[in-house]
C-alpha cells in the first residue's frame, strides 16, 4: 500500500530543514517549519489538499508548471455573479473577486463543503466551505431558513484567537493571528445551536517572511440563529504552537465534527471532533476530543486509531507512540469522520495504511526507520496488489476511550496522476479522463463516510470509493500493478482505456453496532455498490457523502461521469443514489448540466470532499465549475476608458472557471 500524504514530517525533519522546492530559491539559513518537500511519500499521499496547498508555494503557476501565467483574457464580458443554474441553487451569496491569471483561485474558489440542518426545524440549514474570497483560504458559512431554496452568507471571526490558554496552548503573546483556514464542517445540537469546526494555519517560510507554522483546530458556536452570527473567539479543540517554525511540533489536519443531536441519548448535545496529527517522527494518528458544555471547553485528546495487531501489521517511520502515551501500530491514517447513533455510541471511520500490502512500498530514504520497518514486515500476498483498508473505531463512553478498530473493508485508491496525466500533479492521485488529453488533474482520494440508521441503531453503514470493484477489475482490463517508484501512488493497467478502470462507491453494512461489517471479509471485486445505473458500470464516481432520512432511507451523493461525454472529456456531474435496504439502489442525476474540469489553482485542487443531508428530501452540496472566471481585459484600463472584464482560456479547459457552491433539493430515489 502506499502511505498517506500527511503533514507529519519524517524523523529527520525534526533535526534539519531540507532544501526548498525547485524554483523557490536557495535554502534560507533560517528554519522553514513543515515544508511539503520534507515529507515522506506516505505523508505526502495522506496530506489533505488544502494543507498541501498551504505548504506549497502561494501561486498556481509554481504548484503546476504547465499553468501559463502569461495567457491573456479574451472574449466578451460575462456576468460576474451567476445565480442558480436551472434547479441547481447557488449557496455562496458573495460575488467572486477578480484576480490576476497567475493567481487563479485566490479570491474566487470555494471547496470542501459541509451542510447540516436543525433537527427542530428542517427548513433551517447551514453550509460551510473553504472560501478564498480574501485571497487565502478561510472558513466561511451560508445559512438558509427556507429549506435551502435561498441562502445568505455569514463570516466567522477567524482572524485571531487567544494566544495563551492555560493547559491548552501558549503562542507567546496574547493573540495568535492566522493566515489561512479550511477543512470545515458544521452541525446542530438539539437546542438549536449551530457549530462550525475550522482548521487554522500559519504558512511559515518561504511563502511568508514569518517563520510561524502553528496550526489549530477551533470550534465556533452560533447561538440559536442558525449560523447568521458566531461567537468570538472560537474555542480550541487542539492547538500546536510552532512560532519559530522548527517543524518539530505536530501539524493538525483534516478535522471533522459531529454533534450527538439524538434526544434521549446519554451524551445528548455532546460535540465531537476527530482529526489527523502529523508528527515529526513520521506517524499520523487519529485523535478525538469532545465538549460537554456546548463548545465552551474541550476535553484532552483521545487516541482513536488504537492498536490492533491483526489489522495493523506494517508501520512507517519511527513513531508508534501516540501523543497520549499509548503504543499503536495503526500509525498511518487519514480522512476520519465521526458520527453517532441514537443510543449514544460514537463511531469514527478512517483510511488506514498499515495493512500487510504496505510492505511492498519502497520508501527508503524518505523517513528514518522506514527501511527497518519494511524489513521486519511480512511479505505482501502479491507485490502488484495495492489495496488499503477502511477502519472503524467505536466509543461507548462518550468519546473517552475507544475499542480496537475493526475492518470495514479493503479498498483500492485512485491512480497516480503523474503516470497517466502527462506528469501533472506529481505525488497525487486523480481521476483521469479516458482520452489522450490530460485535463482532469485535480487531487482526489477515496475516503469513508458513515451513518447510523435512525430507525435501527444496530445498523451502521459506511460508503467509500474503490478503483477495483465489481465493475472495474481484471475481467475488463483493469489490473493493479503496485505503486509508482517515484510517488508511491497506485498503478493500474487500463486507466486511460474506455470501459476498463473506473471508480465505484462501495457499501459496507454492520448489523451489530459496528462490531462486524459485510465488507470485513469480502473482496472489493464482489462488494455491493451504490452506483448501479448501467452507465456507471464503465464510468467514474467519487467523493460521496451519506445520510439517512428520518424514515431510514439511505441517501448517497457523489460526483459522476456517466452522463454525455464526461468520461472522455473530464467533465463531471453530481448524482444521488437511494435505497431502503442498502442493497437495491435507485439513481438520480442532480446537476442540470455537466461541469468542466476545474482550472483554479492550476487545475490541481478542487477540494477533498463534499457534503449532503437528507432530512426528508436530499440536499447535496458540491463544488461547481460552470461559472466562467473573469479577468481584466488587457489594455482596457486607460486614462480614457474604464477596465472591462473578459474570460480566458486555461491549459486544461477552453474557458477558465470559478469554483462556486451549489445545492439542490431532490427526492431520494429508490424503492
Amino acid at each position: 500500500m502506499r502511505r498517506p500524504v500527511y503533514l507529519a514530517a519524517a524523523a529527520a525533519l525534526a533535526v534539519a530543514a531540507l532544501p526548498l522546492a525547485a524554483g523557490v530559491g536557495s535554502s534560507p539559513a533560517h528554519a522553514t517549519g513543515m515544508s511539503y518537500d520534507q515529507l515522506s511519500k506516505v505523508q505526502q499521499r495522506l496530506l489533505s489538499g488544502s494543507s498541501a496547498l498551504a505548504l506549497q508555494s502561494d501561486d498556481a503557476s509554481s504548484s503546476n508548471p504547465s499553468f501559463d501565467p502569461t495567457y491573456t483574457p479574451r472574449g466578451n464580458g460575462d456576468k460576474g455573479c451567476q445565480d442558480n443554474v436551472a434547479s441547481n441553487i447557488k449557496v455562496n451569496a458573495n460575488c467572486l473577486n477578480i484576480t490576476d491569471p497567475d493567481l487563479a483561485g485566490r479570491g474566487q474558489a470555494n471547496n470542501e463543503t459541509s451542510i447540516a440542518y436543525d433537527p427542530n426545524n428542517t427548513q433551517v440549514m447551514l453550509a460551510s466551505a473553504n472560501d478564498y474570497r480574501r485571497g487565502d483560504g478561510g472558513c466561511y458559512t451560508s445559512y438558509s431558513g427556507d429549506g435551502g431554496r435561498t441562502w445568505q452568507d455569514s463570516t466567522p471571526p477567524t482572524s485571531f484567537t487567544r494566544g495563551q490558554v492555560a493547559n491548552v496552548v501558549n503562542f507567546g503573546a496574547s493573540r495568535e493571528y492566522w493566515q489561512g483556514g479550511g477543512d470545515t464542517s458544521v452541525a446542530f445540537d438539539t437546542k438549536g445551536n449551530a457549530y462550525l469546526s475550522c482548521q487554522l494555519i500559519q504558512r511559515g517560510r518561504p511563502t511568508t517572511n514569518n517563520p510561524d507554522s502553528s496550526s489549530a483546530l477551533v470550534v465556533y458556536r452560533s447561538t440559536q440563529n442558525g449560523g447568521a452570527s458566531w461567537n468570538f473567539p472560537g474555542r480550541y479543540v487542539r492547538a500546536s504552537a510552532d512560532v519559530a517554525g522548527t517543524g518539530v511540533s505536530p501539524f493538525l489536519d483534516k478535522q471533522l465534527m459531529t454533534v450527538d443531536n439524538h434526544v434521549g441519548s446519554p451524551y445528548q448535545d455532546r460535540i465531537y471532533v476527530s482529526w489527523s496529527e502529523f508528527a515529526a517522527n513520521g506517524s499520523v494518528f487519529i485523535y478525538e476530543a469532545y465538549s460537554a458544555d456546548y463548545g465552551e471547553h474541550f476535553s484532552p485528546p483521545h487516541l482513536v486509531s488504537v492498536n490492533n495487531p491483526t489489522l495493523c501489521v506494517q508501520t512507517f517511520g519511527v513513531g508508534t507512540v501516540a501523543a497520549t502515551g499509548e503504543n499503536s501500530n495503526c500509525n498511518e491514517n487519514q480522512y476520519s469522520q465521526p458520527f453517532t447513533g441514537p443510543d449514544g455510541n460514537l463511531y469514527i471511520v478512517y483510511s488506514n495504511f498499515n495493512n500487510a500490502i504496505s510492505a511492498g512500498i519502497n520508501d527508503s530514504g524518505d523517513d528514518a526507520g522506514a527501511a527497518g520497518a519494511n524489513a521486519a514486515a511480512p511479505a505482501p500476498a502479491s507485490p502488484a496488489d495495492n489495496r488499503n483498508q477502511m477502519l472503524l473505531s467505536k466509543s461507548v463512553d462518550g468519546g473517552n476511550t475507544f475499542l480496537p478498530p475493526v475492518k470495514v473493508s479493503d479498498y483500492y485508491d485512485l491512480p497516480d496522476c503523474a503516470t497517466y496525466q502527462n506528469g501533472q500533479d506529481l505525488g497525487r492521485a486523480c481521476v483521469p479522463e479516458k482520452n489522450a488529453t490530460s485535463n482532469s488533474v485535480f487531487r482526489a482520494v477515496n475516503y469513508p463516510s458513515g451513518a447510523v440508521d435512525p430507525t435501527n441503531p444496530n445498523k451502521v453503514v459506511v460508503t467509500f470509493g474503490s478503483y477495483i470493484n465489481q465493475h472495474s477489475n481484471e475481467a475488463n482490463g483493469c489490473v493493479p500493478t503496485g505503486f509508482s517508484p517515484v510517488t508511491g501512488q497506485d498503478l493500474y493497467t487500463g486507466v486511460k482505456v474506455p470501459g476498463a478502470c473506473n471508480n465505484d462507491i462501495l457499501v459496507s453494512v454492520s448489523s451489530d453496532k459496528g462490531t462486524t461489517f459485510t465488507g470485513s471479509t469480502l473482496d472489493p471485486r464482489v462488494m455491493p455498490v451504490a452506483t448501479t445505473d448501467p452507465g456507471q458500470a464503465t464510468t467514474d464516481q467519487w467523493w460521496q457523502w451519506i445520510d439517512f432520512t428520518k424514515n431510514g432511507k439511505l441517501a448517497t451523493s457523489y460526483y459522476d461521469r456517466q452522463y454525455g461525454t464526461d468520461e472522455a472529456t473530464g467533465f463531471s456531474d453530481v448524482s444521488l443514489s437511494g435505497s431502503n435496504d442498502t442493497v437495491n439502489f435507485g439513481v438520480l442525476r442532480v446537476t442540470s448540466s455537466s461541469m468542466p474540469p476545474p482550472t483554479q489553482f492550476g487545475g490541481v485542487f478542487l477540494g477533498d470532499y463534499t457534503g449532503m443531508i437528507a432530512p426528508s428530501n436530499a440536499n447535496p452540496l458540491w463544488m461547481d465549475t460552470r461559472t466562467p472566471e473573469l479577468f481584466i481585459c488587457p489594455g482596457t484600463a486607460t486614462a480614457g476608458s474604464a477596465p472591462q472584464l473578459c474570460t480566458a482560456s486555461a491549459p486544461n479547459a477552453a474557458v477558465a472557471n470559478d469554483q462556486e457552491l451549489r445545492t439542490a433539493n431532490v427526492a431520494v430515489p429508490g424503492s
